[in-house]
This record gives structure tokens, sequence and C-alpha cells, in this order.
């Protein structure tokens, strides 16, 4: 993390301020440093910072007033008080503002580097949590997103940053990525996590029906109007509420989205009466709307009043290293349910998921690792359990694709086989299978002739 990580040294002492930024920066660390607590606030309120140190006393705002203001407006920097007039009291009251720890001067170089080394670990540590956390969280549904890559450690920092503040976001990925779990996530992190979520899926509404579905209708509003409806805005009032796939709304509605974000007030369909409303919006798109903002196929100020912060969650295939944990996750959500029996992935089937795409993303994967389940024969799902499934897609990349999966399947028998000297029941049991199964794949992949080839008789057992 060193690389990344960015540090902000607030003393009104230059030979700490220097001695400090010498330090951090032999260890690896960008560094900016401030004489006075007001400029280090401002400086955090331009810019990111990992970690923050803050000297105690100093003239003007003091150390204690300069943490808490950090902890307030940036709640994942951590903060580092240091002062030569240590105090029972003053170490007390910078804990209780969130401080990460509480030095006395003089602080030797080395030591200064090893506690922002352990802050930045601790920071780190956090991010991987909350990415599991996400994984955890099956209320979602199909869209689970797990992993500890750098990629989605990036998600996970954003969502720790954003979460807190009111500011709109705009998630962007695949189908199949995860974009609503990150919706919930901010929700779950924020302010508004006792207040509703509430998510409209603008992909699967006819332009005549959203907005009603969005902004609640008067009663007589058209002829089959007969009673009164409340609109999605007005049943997230006071929380989120989520726009799944913003980039199929056509711009009659956005107008009028971008109405109610400016002006905080919704206006039913068929009622000349506002009414206010307070709603946090998270939009969500497969669509790369800059492109189709420049095009004029997207209203440019409601883009520009979405995307305040936007987060984009990777493609599964840019991410593979975390394709290994997701397998692993969902065999443990669905095996007690789909097939007991199973224990786990062979090496040879967890190799062939990590050689596949994915173009449907973590969802195809889901459902890959859930059909696998149904199909297995024994303890462990093999390459053989996932070529049926269809993960190589009808091309000349996919026949590719299918024919590794076949080939990894092969070669793990065949070695399995050698391991025990061609021992049907011992090979078998290793290999979490049927011993008819064995014998059937044996026959598919030639495996007997090839070693009668060579020269060597068959054995059974």
């Amino acid at each position: 993390m060193p690389a990344e990580a960015n540090i902000l040294v607030i003393d009104d002492d230059a030979s700490i301020r220097v001695g400090s930024e010498q330090a951090l920066a032999r260890a690896g660390y960008r560094t900016r440093t401030a004489t006075s607590g007001e400029r280090g606030l401002q400086l955090c309120r331009e810019e990111s910072f990992d970690v923050a140190i803050v000297d105690l006393h100093m003239p003007g705002l003091g150390g204690l007033e300069v943490l808490r203001k950090i902890k307030e407006e940036n709640p994942n920097t951590s903060v580092i008080v240091i002062t030569g007039h240590a105090t029972v009291e003053s170490a007390v009251e910078a804990m209780r503002l969130g401080a990460y720890d509480f030095l006395p001067k003089p602080v030797t170089p080395g030591a200064l580097a090893a506690i922002v080394k352990r802050a930045l670990e601790r920071r780190r540590l956090a991010l991987e949590s909350l990415c599991l956390e996400l994984a955890l969280d099956e209320k979602p549904g199909p869209d689970t997103m797990v992993g500890t890559s750098p990629a989605m450690l990036i998600v996970a920092r954003l969502i720790q940053k954003v979460a807190p503040s009111d500011a709109t976001v705009l998630v962007s990925g695949e189908t199949g990525a995860g974009k609503e779990l990150v919706a919930r996530a901010i929700h779950r992190h924020s302010l508004r996590r006792e207040q509703p979520f509430v998510t409209v899926d603008c992909g699967s509404l006819v332009d005549s029906l959203i907005e009603g579905e969005l902004f609640g209708q008067a009663r007589g509003a058209h002829g089959g109007a007969t009673e009164a409806a409340t609109g999605k805005f007005a049943q997230a009032n006071g929380g989120t509420i989520f726009l799944d796939e913003i980039g199929n709304i056509g711009p009659a509605v956005q107008v009028k989205i971008l109405r109610v974000i400016q002006e905080r007030r919704l206006q039913r369909v068929g009622s000349s009466q506002t009414t206010p409303v307070d709603v946090r919006i998270i939009a969500a798109t497969n669509r790369d709307l800059e492109k189709e903002t420049k095009a004029g196929a997207f209203r440019e100020e409601l883009f520009y009043r979405l995307s305040v912060v936007p987060i984009h969650i990777p493609p599964l295939r840019d991410r593979r290293e975390d394709i290994r944990i997701l397998a692993q996750h969902f065999l443990r959500r669905y095996g007690p349910r789909r097939n007991p029996r199973v224990t786990g992935f062979s090496a040879a089937a967890l190799r062939s998921l990590e050689l596949h795409d994915w173009p449907g993303n973590v969802r195809e994967l889901e459902n890959a690792v859930e059909r696998a389940l149904v199909l297995a024969e024994g303890d462990l799902i093999l390459p053989g359990d996932l070529v049926p499934q269809g993960l190589a897609p009808p091309s000349q990349r996919g026949r590719r694709a299918a024919g590794h999966l076949a080939e990894a399947e092969r070669r793990e028998i065949a070695d399995a086989l050698g391991r025990f000297g061609w021992r049907i029941g011992k090979t078998a049991e290793f290999l979490g299978i049927h011993r008819k199964t064995l014998r059937e794949k044996i026959q598919r992949y030639g495996l007997a002739i090839a070693r009668r080839a060579r020269g060597k008789p068959k054995k059974s057992g």
C-alpha cells in the first residue's frame, strides 16, 4: 500500500514537519505538510488522505479540534495525534474523538513510519472486511459481490468514503457485476440506514408507466387511475432511492428527475401541486452514459448531477483473482441445499473457472456453481461438471474454452490414475466420483487405449 498512501502532517514546528516528511518519503509514502490546523483542514477538503499526523498544541485551531473536524468530514482518514506535553486527559479525549493513536514527542523517524504502516494496515483490513461483508449480505439476491483484488478494494474504499455523505452516486458496470449490491452497501453505511431503500428497475418499465411509478399519480390522472398512488420517490422519503439502468428512461422523465434533484420537490402525475421530498439518489447503468450524453441521447445536466461520485465495478474477467473466492462462497451458499455431499472443487475445476471470461459476470458464475452442484456425482466438482453448463459461448473462442475444460479434466484423471497405479477404486475415491463414472471418463478420453499403446496392462480394483 505505500505507493498509494497519502499522508498529511499538520504541525507548526518546522523541524517536525521536515523530519516527518523525510521519514515518510523514505518509507515510500506521498506526504503533504501544513503549518496550522486551518491549513490542514483546507488540504483535507481539497484531497483525500489515508493518514493525518496532527500536533496537539498549535496556535489558532488546536489539535483536538482539527481531529474532530477531520473525523467529521473524512471519517475514513486515520488520525495520529502527537504532542510534547502529553497528559492522560488529552490522550483520553483524543481517543474518544476517534484518534488512531496518541504519541508523545519526540517521535523517532522509525517509530513514525511504523505507526503509519500499522494505521494503513488496519485501513486495508477494514476495506477487505467490507468486501467480505458485501458477500455475506444475501438480501440483494443474485448480484453478489465479493473479492479482495486491488480493483474491488478500490470499490470498497469508494463506498467507505461516499457512504456517510449525501452525495449522488452513479454506479456503472456490466450486467451481473453487482451494481445493486454497491447501492445497498452505500445505504447500509450511511446516516439514512434506518430509513427506506427503494429500488426502481427503469429498464423494465415503458415510458407511459414510469412517471407514475416514480412520482405517483393523482386520482383521475388517467382513465384507469381510480385511486391516488404513491410514487417510489415518496416511498423513499428520508432514505435512498436506487434507479437501476437509468439510461433507459426517456427525455421527459429525465427532466422531472432533474427537477427533483434541484428543487427537492416532486409533482404527482395529474396534479398541479408539489410536495417536498428528502431522498438520496443512487443510479446505475450498464451503458456508457458519458458517451450517450455527448451524443445527445441523455440529458447533460442530469448526467453531471447523477455522477457527483462515479463508481465503476470492473467485470469479472478483469479481476480473475476473485473468481476462486467467489466460487467457494457460492458453494457454501448453495451446497447444503443442492448437494450436501460436495465439499469443494478439484484443482482442475478451479483452473477451468479462472480460464473462463464470464460475460455474465458474477451472476453467471453463481449460476454455474449452483448447476455444477446439481450435476456433481462425487465429493468434488470436476471440470466435466462445468462443461455442460455452457461456460463456453458458441464461438471459436468458446470451443477453445470448452477444449481447455475437457483437457484439464483428462489430465487430472490421468494424473490420479498414475498416482494410484490405475487402481479404479482408490482413484475414484480420491477424485470424489463413483467407479462407474470414472470408467466412463476413462473411456471418453481414451486413457486406457493410450496406456495400452505404451505397453502397460490395464488394472482394475
